[in-house]
């Protein structure tokens, strides 16, 4: 496998202002969570240029690593459940949401996995990203670490690897 492009989107990010510059079309976008956003919007940035958007495949997987997962968002459930739980927040409040937002936006029928890791180690990220590519299938992968703090707080990275 080997590394085409990597992609960083620095804490602090206005995420809604880079959405709007860079996408712009995909009201769901507004409903999701800062952890699916920042995924999201790795998966954007790498694929922008790519001439066989949204077209089904099955051979590019998606793989989101995190230390803490969807976390963030579980806080604001949590503090929703005082009042009245929200639905729109509890969707949310599973990792791998993430990696099906970007699957279902770009029509990807691949693999998609989300794990949870104590950190980001690089030598570990390759090692997961490798098995994905072991079947006959997948020829390219998404893959991200995400770890959101808090809704202005985070390491977001994404990679875009090719067989």
């Amino acid at each position: 496998m080997k590394e085409v492009r990597r992609i960083d989107i620095p804490s602090g990010t206005d995420l809604t202002a880079l959405y709007r510059e860079k996408v712009g079309n995909y009201p769901k976008f507004f409903k999701m969570d800062t952890l699916s956003k920042l995924g999201f919007l790795l998966a954007e940035l790498l694929v922008e240029g790519e001439t066989d958007r949204f077209v089904p495949r099955e051979d590019r997987a998606v793989v989101v690593c995190s230390r803490s997962g969807c976390v963030c968002n579980d806080r604001h459930y949590q503090a929703s459940t005082k009042e009245f739980p929200s639905p729109a927040l509890f969707v949310y409040t599973l990792p791998n949401i993430v990696t099906g937002e970007i699957a279902i936006r770009n029509k990807y029928e691949g693999e998609t996995s989300a794990f949870v890791l104590d950190k980001f180690d690089r030598e570990t990220f390759d090692s997961l990203v490798e098995t994905v590519f072991q079947d006959r299938i997948t020829r390219s992968a998404i893959c991200c670490w995400i770890d959101c703090r808090d809704d202005s707080d985070w390491d977001a990275t994404g990679f875009l690897f090719e067989k």
